[in-house]
């Protein structure tokens, strides 16, 4: 109440149902972020469909509207630093796709020259090292960096590009791709494991060598110099047979030979390492015959996976498509220009061209005689 006895306006939050970042802004989740590492570097199928799908989501070109600048930014998007070694954009988003599928989070940086006159490069962050959270404005945003004392807050966040892979609802921080796999994948480890140690044991091929004298007193009173003349002539054998020398061996007396672990057979481990390995390719959404998996499939069958897997890479372009914006739109604005950019992606193979033709074929037809678009819709529904 204020002295004419009118309430006060109560000043309401932008945002009424954000969390409140009281916390550092650093995940919790670093512990997960280990075992992703370990499970990209034990597990060969798992880099290697990583690493195909930052090769396939296909090269893209920034448009900008200012025709005299679209030079410049062609140029710069293919010379600039990357880190210490690399050069070009695509070296960025590459390594920015990569964090990403591993961590579900990637966080890069514009840099600029001293006078902050011009981009000097751009520099791939560590997610363990940068946090998030939020400002004095619920969709404002903080970067804090990790140090020796603590943290710092970032004093130029625009420069700063972060990325979440699918976040939960009221979350900061994404969701890894191989979120879940560890588990199926120390099962896989240990499987492998096993195979190995029985490899060692059953693989190696070990004799067992028996003497059994007789009953006869005079062939007992000599069986221990039988025996060690038996042991050394066996193990001369073996040792000729590593030179490539083929040696006949020749005794006298009840002499059996065996090979130790014969009677033993080795555990099946096809029917569990390949229910593992479909739990592994379900989460990581590429085709087996992608990955040199020779597991029986239609065509038809293997149409779809393709189909899938392109909308899979279609989702990652979206979530890069800021990330390069704002990259060529700085570069721009530095330079006093203000124009929007477009990306414009390559398609992601020419089957894909194929059948957006057919189904531009197949809508012109059904336009032609009359048929709704809604019956017309979609690829190949109509034969020509």
């Amino acid at each position: 109440m204020n002295w004419f006895g009118k309430k006060k306006p109560v000043k309401l939050p932008e945002v009424q149902t954000a969390v409140r970042d009281r916390s550092d802004g650093f995940p919790v989740q670093l512990y997960s972020y280990a075992l992703f590492e370990r499970v990209r570097r034990t597990v060969p199928i798992v880099d290697a469909a990583v690493s195909k799908i930052v090769r396939l989501i296909g090269t893209f070109r920034v448009e900008c509207g200012d025709a005299h600048l679209q030079k410049e930014l062609d140029a710069f998007l293919r010379e600039v630093p990357v880190g210490l070694t690399g050069q070009s954009v695509y070296c960025f988003i590459d390594s920015y796709l990569d964090s990403l599928l591993v961590y579900g989070n990637a966080v890069g940086e514009i840099v600029l020259d001293r006078q902050g006159r011009r981009i000097a490069g751009l520099w791939n962050g560590k997610v363990t090292d940068v946090g998030v959270r939020a400002g004095k404005h619920p969709l404002e945003r903080q970067y804090v960096l990790r140090t020796e004392d603590g943290f710092a807050v970032l004093p130029h966040p625009e420069r700063i590009l972060f990325t979440a892979l699918r976040p939960p609802e009221g979350g900061v921080y994404g969701v890894s791709l191989l979120q879940g796999l560890p588990v199926f994948a120390d099962v896989l480890l240990k499987i492998y494991d096993c195979v190995g140690q029985n490899f060692e044991r059953a693989g190696n091929v070990r004799y067992a060598v028996s003497y059994k004298p007789s009953a006869d007193p005079g062939e007992m009173a000599y069986a221990g110099e039988r025996a060690q003349a038996i042991a050394k002539e066996w193990s001369e054998g073996m040792q000729a047979a590593k030179r490539g020398e083929i040696r006949d061996f020749v005794s006298v007396g009840d002499v059996s030979i065996r090979v130790i672990g014969a009677e033993g057979s080795m555990p099946a481990t096809e029917i569990p390492v390949r229910q593992i390995l479909e739990q592994l390719i379900a989460k990581l959404s590429i085709p087996p015959f992608l990955l040199g998996l020779n597991w029986s499939s239609t065509e038809r069958m293997s149409a779809q996976q393709a189909d899938i897997l392109t909308s899979e890479l279609e989702y990652y372009r979206r979530l890069l498509e800021p990330v390069i914006c704002r990259i060529a739109g700085a570069f721009l604005r530095l330079r006093g220009v203000y124009s929007p950019v477009q990306v414009k992606w390559d398609s992601i193979n020419l089957q894909d061209e194929v059948e957006l033709a057919k189904a531009e074929l197949y809508r012109a037809q059904a336009a032609a005689l009359g048929i709704p678009p809604a019956v017309a819709g979609g690829k190949g529904t109509l034969s020509p």
